[in-house]
């Protein structure tokens, strides 16, 4: 049975409640779920606002990949959380323009949106990933 990694980066915000930032076992790496806080000074940004809030938030996503050797390449499955419908079209230009950023392979990831109530009032958006790493 292989063992299990946690994976912790500055880079990233610390976990709020009792889970790591991210977690390998095998050739998987789950990212657990981030939101739009600023890691440098811990606090949510971009109140009102999907795009930055989205954008923050795959950054976070990446930090914590890129702590655990792997990248936005190795990504299968984006989970994206978001309060509304109407963030829709925002979140996905901006995760449009992240994806083509950090994919230059083409070979895009698969992805699933929910719409839901998010831990914090401010948080528009909550993403999480699970890559396959060699």
């Amino acid at each position: 049975m292989s063992e299990k990694t946690i994976v912790l980066t500055e880079n990233a915000p610390a976990p709020a409640h009792v889970f790591s930032q991210g977690i390998k076992k095998g050739g998987l790496f789950q990212v657990s779920g981030q939101g739009p806080m600023d890691p440098t000074v811990n606090e949510y940004i971009g109140a009102g606002d999907v795009r930055v809030q989205t954008r923050r938030t795959l950054e976070n996503v990446k930090a914590i990949l890129e702590a655990g050797g792997s990248s936005v390449e190795d990504v299968i499955m984006f989970r994206v959380y978001l309060t509304t419908r109407d963030d829709f079209p925002a979140m996905n230009e901006v995760y449009g323009e992240f994806i083509t950023e950090n994919v230059p392979s083409g070979q895009l990831p698969s992805r699933t949106t929910v719409f839901v109530d998010l831990p914090h009032e401010v948080m528009l958006v909550e993403i999480d990933a699970l890559a396959v790493t060699a």
